[in-house]
């Protein structure tokens, strides 16, 4: 007697989400507060232009947003469109800056791309913008209150 496959789910007509470079925003929902809205995106992926071969970053993006905040899934999704792109370090570092500022007209935006080794050499890229005229408030310490 011949063994019963597993049942398997049935690929969707239309995926749930796919690679897209459009950024969605969303109001702020408190624009007269300067606050950090951190990301975290772990498994970046894109390729080197030269070689093909696949690149992986760790990306820590910061936000104060303005008038605007980027919509997460929007965002996850346009990391991944870097996917099958060949893209230098630097200069995907660079476009992604500007697309948010592009999208959301920031405040204060600092991405930190940590490139993991390739070639034996890691590479990190920060990139910030500031709105013309924006300054942060004045750093708390609260370690001496007890």
């Amino acid at each position: 007697m011949a063994a019963k496959s597993p049942r398997q789910r049935p690929a969707p007509v239309v995926p749930p989400s796919a690679p897209s470079k459009e950024l969605q925003a969303f109001p702020n929902p408190q624009p007269a507060r300067d606050y950090v809205i951190r990301f975290d995106v772990p498994e970046f992926t894109c390729l080197c232009p030269l070689t093909g071969q696949p690149d992986f970053a760790h990306f820590r993006i910061e936000i104060v947003a303005d008038e605007f905040c980027v919509e997460t899934k929007s965002l996850k999704q346009y990391f991944w469109s870097y996917r099958n792109e060949g893209a230098f370090h630097e200069k995907v570092t660079n476009t992604i800056v500007d697309d948010i500022v592009a999208t959301i007209r920031p405040r204060f935006i600092r991405i930190h791309a940590d490139w993991y080794v390739r070639g034996g050499i890691r590479t990190y890229v920060t990139v910030e913008h500031r709105k013309k005229g924006w300054k942060p408030q004045p750093p708390v310490d609260l370690a001496g209150i007890a």
